[in-house]
């Protein structure tokens, strides 16, 4: 089902991708980012929800289908390098500093900041473009709201 998908993700110059295609790569992070740790959490499954309906407008029912899509998507890509690549292609700078702190958002759902999970946002927030300081930000402001 995916096989179109993930060549396109995968060429060596991949084209700018459609906002259909950019959302279900960036719904993968997220659930990659989740289940970093081992331990896919339902907490962390309904925060993605969540959050894809808040992002692209979506109800329930199709934050939830899209997440479906993306946890299938996630157990079939080769890696995350080619996730943060097509996201960075197709999101400016500006709106990839909310995917960082939406990253974040699922890093911090289960109340635990997992070393794995850490050390996944160290690698993907430069790889995406943004730079320590506007993670650890981002980071902080995630923090500030659970509190």
């Amino acid at each position: 089902m995916f096989g179109d998908f993930l060549r396109r993700l995968t060429a060596p110059d991949p084209e700018p991708m459609s906002q259909p295609d950019a959302s279900l790569a960036l719904a993968a992070l997220l659930v990659r980012i989740a289940r970093t740790d081992g331990d896919y959490a339902q907490a962390e499954i309904d925060r993605i929800d969540r959050l894809l309906a808040r992002r692209y407008g979506l109800s329930p029912f199709e934050a939830s289908k899209l997440r479906t899509e993306a946890e299938t998507l996630e157990a079939e890509a080769p890696d995350t390098v080619r996730f943060t690549r097509a996201i960075k292609d197709a999101v400016l700078y500006e709106n990839r500093k909310e995917v960082v702190e939406t990253l974040w958002e699922i890093v911090l759902a289960d109340g635990v900041r997992d070393d794995d999970e850490d050390a996944l946002m160290r690698l993907v927030a430069p790889m995406l473009g943004v730079n320590d300081m506007d993670s650890n930000l981002a980071r902080q402001r995630v923090d500030a709201r659970r509190e």
